[in-house]
């Protein structure tokens, strides 16, 4: 929205064509991203401490995790806010990969916040049924696939590229591209989830990951940076690197609540939709394996 504002005031003051750098449009997103975080935090933590949407420990783990109960859950609404603002503000919004994300997060939470409303405020300890949870990822999974897909304007958008062996790049058909891009999708989502677990340990990783990625989304959508670096050229991929940015900013936002003592954990919310859009925004930049070796971390 802000850029496409600049976009329209550059016409008239040559000061905000400054704001055409996808750099600086990053930078802004990651700050703005971390200002809503902390701006919108303490009273979302104190909304979910009225209505006692707080953690539940099982018994039969460990004893130290007992005083855990009753902490703030859901918090992971608070990040995807955060990233989902800050990347309208300051992406550009003709760019489909950046709906496609958008999109893979917002579907990923909305699964994630029925499986914790369930747990939480229903008290149904089993939350959401694993099939209808694997159901409606694979929906969110095999959508954007498809839209990859139909939508690919270059070959380098469906080709399945080795690292560090340049000349290893392996043309994929449809049913490749749909199966590779779903398992990383709904992998990546399900390997956040798992990774989170009960004591938050994920939005660390997440970041990081996001920075990668950032940096490769970057590269592979400039034109001369992208053959210099051997890695594969994607146009419009850039402007994904504001979209890791926003992840990067919310995500430390998070972490100024989450640490200990935690006022807040992410749940399935959060987790699910991070590992999601990590998951589609690698397939857009074409660095599968690169975030399977990155993904070690989860």
């Amino acid at each position: 929205m802000l850029y496409w504002l600049t976009q329209q005031l550059a016409a008239q003051e040559t000061f905000f064509n400054v704001f055409q750098y996808l750099t600086l449009r990053t930078i802004l997103a990651v700050v703005s991203a971390l200002a809503i975080s902390w701006l919108i935090g303490p009273a979302m933590i104190r909304w979910l401490s009225r209505y006692q949407v707080g953690q539940v420990v099982r018994d039969d783990g460990p004893q130290t995790h007992l005083k855990k109960a009753g902490t703030p859950t859901m918090g992971g609404t608070l990040t995807i806010v955060a990233i989902a603002v800050s990347t309208l503000l300051w992406a550009d919004l003709t760019n489909r990969y950046v709906w496609i994300v958008l999109g893979v997060l917002v579907l990923c939470g909305l699964v994630g916040f029925y499986d914790d409303y369930l747990k939480l405020v229903v008290k149904n300890p089993r939350g959401l049924a694993a099939r209808w949870k694997y159901f409606w990822l694979s929906v969110a999974g095999f959508g954007a696939a498809l839209v990859l897909w139909y939508t690919a304007s270059s070959p380098n958008e469906t080709t399945f590229f080795v690292p560090v062996f340049k000349s290893v790049a392996l043309p994929m058909g449809m049913f490749a591209f749909v199966v590779l891009t779903y398992l990383m999708i709904v992998g990546m989502s399900n390997a956040v989830n798992l990774t989170d677990g009960l004591d938050g340990l994920a939005i660390m990783p997440a970041v990081m990951v996001a920075v990668g990625l950032g940096i490769f989304a970057w590269a592979s959508g400039n034109a001369i940076y992208a053959p210099y670096l051997g890695i594969p050229a994607v146009p419009g991929a850039g402007e994904l690197a504001i979209f890791c940015g926003a992840l990067a900013g919310a995500g430390l936002g998070f972490l100024w609540f989450n640490t200990y003592p935690a006022q807040v954990f992410m749940g399935d919310v959060g987790a699910l939709a991070l590992g999601g859009a990590l998951g589609v925004v690698a397939v857009i930049v074409r660095q599968e394996i690169v975030v399977l070796l990155m993904g070690g971390i989860f």
